[in-house]
C-alpha cells in the first residue's frame, strides 16, 4: 500500500527522536492514518473487511518494527560512546533537604526536660481574649501592659496575645489540682526588631500548682532545667521582679553562654543572659479561677525559646531566626 512506502520513507528520513515521535503519533496512534482505516472497516461491504483488516494490520506492525529499530539508532548514536553529550565530570548537585528550625528544636528540648519532671505539654489560641490575656491574670486594663503601644488589638475585647499565660487560667478552670503543664506557641508585641527582641516570638509557659508547693520548690525545678539544659556548670541567679500575676516574682538568669561571662554584645556586657520571668501564682489569680487560696500554692513561668536558642549555639543576633537563610538553617538538625 502506499500508506506504508510513505511511512516508511518518512521514518528513514526522521533526523531526531522527536520527530520519530511524532511519526507514531501520525501513524499508528489513537487518531493515525492505520487506525482510521481499521475504524472504517465496519462500513465496507463484508466480502472487503478481511483482506483489508489482514493488510492494515500487517502495515501496522511493519511501520511499527521500523520505528522501533529507528529509535534504537537514535539512542545508540546519542550515547557517550559516540561522543559525549553531557560533562560528566561535572559536580553533582545536592536537594537541599528541610530540617527544624533551631528555635523548634530548642522548644522540643525543652518540653522533652520538663515532662521528665512531670509536666504535661499544652496549646492554647493565639487570638486571644482581653479578659484571659489580662483581667484573669490579676492585669487590670489600666495597667501599661494593657496599653496599645505593647499590643496588638484586633478587634472589641480580642487581642494576638501578649504572652502564653492566658493558658494559665484555661488549663485552671479546665483541670483540678495538681496540675504541671508547659505551654510553647508564639506570641506578639509591638516591640523593635532589633538583636535581641522581634515582635513576633515563641514563648514558652509553665505552671505548677499543688498542695504544699514552695519557693524552694520552684527554684529547684528551674535550677535542674538549666543544668540539664545548658550543662552542668551553668550558674543561676534569681533577681526580684515584678509581674501582676506572681507574688513574689523574679527574673532567671543563667551564665552567659556565648561568651562565657566575659560580657558581650548579647547580654549587654553583664556577663549573664535573661531567659525567663516567674514567681510564686499570686492568689488573686487562684480566685480568679475558682482555686481555694488557702488550700493551694504554685508556680509560673515564662521563658523566650528563641533567646534559649542565642545561648544554646552561640548566635549573637535574633534576627537571623527569622531570614529564612539556607546557609544557616542547615547547620541544625
Amino acid at each position: 500500500m502506499e500508506l506504508e512506502r510513505e511511512g516508511t520513507a518518512a521514518i528513514q528520513a526522521a533526523a531526531s527522536s522527536d520527530e520519530l515521535e511524532r511519526l507514531r503519533v501520525e501513524l499508528l496512534g489513537r487518531k493515525g492514518r492505520l487506525t482510521g482505516i481499521l475504524r472504517g472497516l465496519g462500513q465496507m461491504e463484508p466480502d472487503q473487511r478481511p483482506a483489508v483488516g489482514a493488510e492494515a494490520n500487517r502495515i501496522k506492525a511493519a511501520l511499527s518494527e521500523e520505528l522501533d529499530a529507528r529509535i534504537e539508532e537514535e539512542a545508540q548514536s546519542a550515547s557517550p560512546s559516540s561522543g559525549p553529550s553531557v560533562d560528566l565530570t561535572l559536580p553533582g548537585r545536592a536537594r537541599w533537604q528541610g530540617r527544624d528550625h533551631p528555635v523548634t528544636l530548642v522548644v522540643d528540648e525543652i518540653c522533652e526536660i520538663f515532662r521528665d519532671l512531670g509536666f504535661a505539654r499544652v496549646q492554647g489560641p493565639e487570638a486571644e481574649t482581653v479578659e484571659y490575656n489580662f483581667e484573669k491574670l490579676n492585669t487590670p486594663l489600666d495597667h501599661p501592659a494593657a496599653d496599645m503601644h505593647d499590643t496588638f488589638f484586633l478587634g472589641e475585647g480580642i487581642v494576638l496575645r501578649t504572652h502564653t499565660s492566658p493558658m494559665q487560667a484555661r488549663v485552671m478552670e479546665k483541670f483540678a489540682p495538681p496540675v504541671r503543664v508547659v505551654v510553647p506557641g508564639t506570641v506578639y508585641r509591638r516591640d523593635s526588631f532589633d538583636a535581641s527582641h522581634a515582635p513576633g516570638f515563641e514563648q514558652l509557659e509553665g505552671l505548677a500548682v499543688d498542695e504544699g508547693i514552695t519557693f524552694v520548690d520552684f527554684r529547684a525545678t528551674i535550677t535542674e532545667f538549666a543544668r540539664r539544659f545548658f550543662g552542668p556548670t551553668t550558674k543561676t541567679r534569681f533577681r526580684p521582679s515584678y509581674f501582676p500575676f506572681t507574688e513574689p516574682s523574679a527574673e532567671v538568669d543563667v551564665s552567659c553562654q556565648i561568651c562565657e561571662g566575659s560580657g558581650c554584645s548579647a547580654c549587654k556586657r553583664t556577663g549573664w543572659m535573661e531567659i525567663m520571668g516567674a514567681g510564686m501564682v499570686d492568689p488573686a489569680v487562684f480566685e480568679a479561677v475558682g482555686y481555694d487560696a488557702e488550700r493551694y500554692t504554685g508556680f509560673a513561668f515564662g521563658m523566650g525559646p528563641a533567646r534559649i536558642a542565642m545561648q544554646r549555639y552561640r548566635i549573637p543576633d535574633i534576627r537571623l531566626f527569622y531570614e529564612n537563610d539556607v546557609r544557616f538553617l542547615e547547620q541544625f538538625g
